[in-house]
């Protein structure tokens, strides 16, 4: 098969997007489809035309036709099965077939064509990898966003810290009867600096009101904190102007859709000594079942914000029978570790960094044992006469988890329409321009440990996979928990606060 071009044309023959795969100049390529509604013949039935040199192979799209200009040699049923897959790709770009819809995601369809044929050849894709590659979806720009996000903590961070200082030195000076120094400007224009900075600082301490944020204004002077918060206010601009315009707008939190698990809130009360304990799974089923992969990473996090509380240790409570593989940060005793599950430094008079989050204890848990699997999905289509019937049930194996916010996304065909709903525990959304049906379930526990899904769609097994699972949860898999935080002299007990979360990295049935 030697395929010279793919185009999209009007009935008249005017291309609106055309991709050669040969050397071809724009003149002959225009001539082609010129031509090309001059040779159909609407007496008979089939869907190409040949000339002494090419030939076309083309299906009608509405008003328009998807035309492929091959080579007389090719083989004609390899030509109609690459047309379909053409035809197919178009509505996953376009939501309706006219000429206006099509010259706006003309590139898309460019790209998307490249992956279905190179120099002339067929490749063996099929239209789920066609839109896996067209995604682009990069491990370095998630690296990146990670890292973005975590220096902007950091910077908000230094900017509360930053107002305290402000703030603790307008109270000495009154104290002392001096006069009070203007901060980071001139005259009245520092007081007003350090007194807004007060007030934020007190607002956003406050328990009863952890939502209220504001960033401090400083009038004079350039500050790294004020661009952050200029920024923030182009981007609720912008979203506001897409809102205004019949945009639908989705809440993220830094990370893409599919892929995404919804970050759990954090916690109000906050420890001077203050521990997260978070883990992530990987998942790859079979749709037929058998367990690819399992793997689970987890992490103590330790923060200590008071030099007080820096000489401690922290008692560790597992009680998990998965066999997981555990390890301590390098600086931590493992001996004692080892014969008491006690973290604590290996030079007791050092103490932990303040001010920072330290990994001081992590385990990696990797399994192909099916009854490990925390929610297991059953999805079997079954061919009717008018298309497909698809249930859809989920089980709860873990029953010690509480999962939350859990969707189901189910791949479905496109340009056939939205499913017919029939039974259904819990919501269901479908998104007709990704191609994807979202079944949403706010929890999944003991109560709740199992549910079902029944629908009704035009299209064939293979199309409703992969499947994605997204959730989060406040307990973790791997039964390990800090139990006690304690002087290094004395023993004696530390208050401390912790946070706990569960969520998905990836989670698919293939």
């Amino acid at each position: 098969m030697v395929l010279l071009a793919a185009a999209v044309c009007t009935k008249a023959g005017k291309a609106i997007v055309s991709r050669q795969f040969v050397e071809m100049t724009r003149t002959r390529i225009e001539g082609l489809l010129a031509a090309f509604p001059k040779l159909m013949n609407t007496g008979k039935q089939h869907t190409f035309v040949e000339t002494d040199s090419v030939r076309y192979v083309y299906q009608p799209l509405e008003k328009l036709y998807m035309v492929l200009i091959t080579t007389k040699n090719s083989n004609i049923l390899e030509d109609l099965e690459t047309l379909r897959l053409f035809s197919r790709v178009i509505p996953e770009y376009c939501r309706v077939l006219e000429e206006s819809e099509i010259s706006e995601h003309c590139f898309d369809l460019i790209f998307a064509f490249d992956e279905i044929v190179a120099l002339g050849y067929r490749e063996n894709v099929n239209l789920a990898q066609i839109r896996t590659f067209t995604e682009m979806d990069s491990h370095e720009e998630k690296v990146f966003r990670a890292v973005r996000e975590t220096q902007e903590r950091e910077a908000k961070a230094e900017m509360r810290r930053k107002a305290k200082e402000l703030q603790q030195a307008r109270r000495d000076a009154e104290r002392s009867g001096k006069k009070v120094p203007a901060f980071g400007g001139f005259g009245s224009a520092g007081m007003t600096s350090v007194s807004s900075g007060s007030i934020i600082t007190d607002t956003i301490v406050e328990p009863e009101k952890p939502k209220i944020t504001a960033a401090p204004v400083r009038p004079s002077g350039p500050s790294k904190a004020l661009k952050l918060g200029a920024k923030g206010k182009e981007v609720d601009n912008f979203v506001d102007k897409l809102k205004s315009e019949g945009e639908t707008i989705m809440p993220t939190s830094g990370k893409r859709g599919s892929d995404v698990s919804k970050a759990l809130p954090p916690p109000i009360n906050v420890e001077s000594v203050h521990l997260r304990v978070e883990e992530k799974i990987s998942l790859t089923c079979g749709r037929d079942g058998g367990l690819q992969n399992m793997e689970v990473l987890g992490m103590v996090t330790l923060r200590v914000t008071d030099d007080k509380n820096g000489r401690i240790r922290l008692v560790i409570n597992n009680n998990d029978n998965k066999g997981l593989q555990l390890q301590t940060h390098p600086n931590v005793d493992k001996k004692l570790f080892t014969s008491d599950s006690i973290i604590g430094l290996k030079n007791p008079e050092k103490s932990f960094p303040l001010n920072n989050d330290v990994g001081v204890l992590k385990w990696r848990l990797q399994t192909t044992d099916e009854s490990l699997i925390p929610l297991t999905i059953n999805c079997w289509p079954s061919e009717s006469g008018t298309g497909c019937d698809v249930n859809i049930e989920y089980e709860l194996q873990e029953e010690s988890l509480e999962l939350n916010d859990v969707v189901i996304s189910i791949p479905v065909p496109s340009g056939v329409g939205a499913p017919v709903i029939g039974d259904l525990d819990g919501e269901y959304k479908h998104d007709s321009r990704r191609n994807v049906l979202e079944w949403c379930l706010p929890v999944i526990d003991a109560n709740n440990k199992t549910g079902s899904l029944e629908f009704s769609i035009a299209g064939q097994p293979n199309d409703f996979f992969p499947i994605n699972v997204s959730f989060v949860s406040k307990r973790n898999y791997c039964d390990i928990q800090v139990t006690k935080a304690t002087h290094v002299d004395g023993d004696s007990s530390i208050r401390f606060s912790s946070e706990t979360s569960f969520v998905v990295d990836k989670y698919e049935i293939l």
